[in-house]
């Protein structure tokens, strides 16, 4: 009888010397943190049959907007605007939008570092020459 009680009570003691050895909980897993972003402003003038091109440099993966934030004089005049690979010699387009006024928003993503460009261009209705702001948010 002495002997059931022993090894019950080791029994007992071996499981909760068990538990307690584990320690404290470990911490959870945290969400990794988003790379910080980087807002450009670009601007300039586009002419009739003509196209601006603005470069920038993306550091990490992640979305990228570029907003058409001002067109003067006429801010539902309809133009192209366009965000691609910047190559050192031409801006390869990716997101391209043909009928883009002011606030129109291009959004997309990109899975390394790079060189990418954002572009304002005639469709064939500036007449006369039109002021812009492009701004750029990107990591």
């Amino acid at each position: 009888m002495k002997m059931q009680r022993w090894v019950r009570t080791f029994g007992v003691l071996a499981v909760l010397a068990m538990f307690l050895s584990c320690g404290d909980d470990p911490e959870p897993p945290t969400a990794p943190t988003p790379p910080p972003t980087v807002t450009e402003t670009f601007s300039g003038t586009v002419g009739r049959n003509s196209v601006s091109l603005h470069n920038f440099t993306t550091q990490a993966s992640g979305t990228i907007t570029a907003t058409l934030t001002t067109l003067l004089p006429d801010s539902e005049l309809l133009v192209g605007m366009s965000i691609g690979t910047w190559n050192g010699t031409a801006c390869q387009l990716v997101i391209v939008k043909t009928d883009a006024k002011q606030s129109t928003v291009l959004t997309g993503g990109v899975s390394t570092l790079g060189n990418l460009c954002v572009t304002i261009y005639d469709v064939g209705n500036i007449v006369n020459p039109v002021s812009y702001e492009i701004t750029v948010v990107h990591p």
